[in-house]
């Protein structure tokens, strides 16, 4: 893993929705979610058609999200292009 913004990662960021934020405000639809590991924020992915996740991203400089799927446990850094598995693998 070479990501230099694991300084951003905090652990009082839960989720704040259920679903997409941005979506969910208008009725918008997406494929898979994506949870912002320094606020908290809930985005779609890329493959969604509001792909709210990269934008929360390069919006916030918040480059770190999880998986928000069940049975999915990985970690992914928009900006290094780092991607690991277990969000308790990240070192602190």
């Amino acid at each position: 893993m070479d990501c230099t913004h694991l300084d951003l990662i905090r652990d009082d960021a839960a989720p704040v929705a259920e679903g997409c934020v941005d979506c969910l405000a208008t009725n918008g639809t997406w494929v898979h979610l994506r949870w912002c590991l320094t606020c908290g924020n809930v985005g779609c992915c890329d493959d969604s058609p509001g792909t709210h996740a990269r934008k929360h991203a390069a919006a916030t400089g918040h480059f770190l999200v999880q998986s928000f799927e069940d049975g999915e446990e990985w970690v992914y850094c928009f900006q290094d292009g780092a991607f690991w598995e277990y969000r308790e693998d990240v070192p602190r």
